[in-house]
């Protein structure tokens, strides 16, 4: 009965193979999935203790609640990437340079390069109103053109 099931498997994972090399747009669209999940993995690593961290705990605990703290901070730069990618969009939409509905699927709230994770934080008075938002930056150069 083993030997039986193993060969189903097998038939079963040849028969995966070919459709997966029959059909381009499910290897594109599964790259795209993996793509997604390095970016959220390399945010983490950004987060956690500047590219540099380990988890030096010892307790199954402290290691809980540390993880706990990487995904509520890569949560909150998420949010607030989300928050300001929508701004923007909403921008160019009332200068009447709306984004194209097709290029919305290629961008991507994990970007951090804008965020300071180094540890040296200036805690200042607010330049905002609570709910506001700060202003966006102005655009140094015309959006590249799409090729039609």
């Amino acid at each position: 009965m083993a030997l039986a099931l193993r060969e189903i498997g097998r038939v079963e994972r040849t028969l995966f193979t070919l459709d997966w090399i029959e059909h381009p747009d499910e290897r594109r669209r599964a790259t795209r999935e993996l793509n997604k999940g390095e970016a959220e993995n390399a945010l983490k690593r950004a987060i956690f203790f500047h590219r540099a961290g380990r988890l030096r705990d010892h307790g199954l605990q402290a290691q809980s609640h540390r993880a706990s703290a990487l995904n509520l901070v890569a949560g909150a730069i998420v949010l607030w990437n989300t928050t300001y990618l929508e701004a923007a969009m909403r921008h160019l939409e009332r200068q009447g340079r709306p984004v194209p509905i097709d290029m919305l699927a290629h961008l991507s709230p994990l970007g951090w390069q804008h965020i300071n994770l180094t540890g040296d934080y200036l805690w200042t008075e607010p330049a905002t109103k609570p709910g506001q938002l700060r202003p966006l930056r102005s655009m140094l150069s015309p959006p590249l053109s799409r090729a039609a």
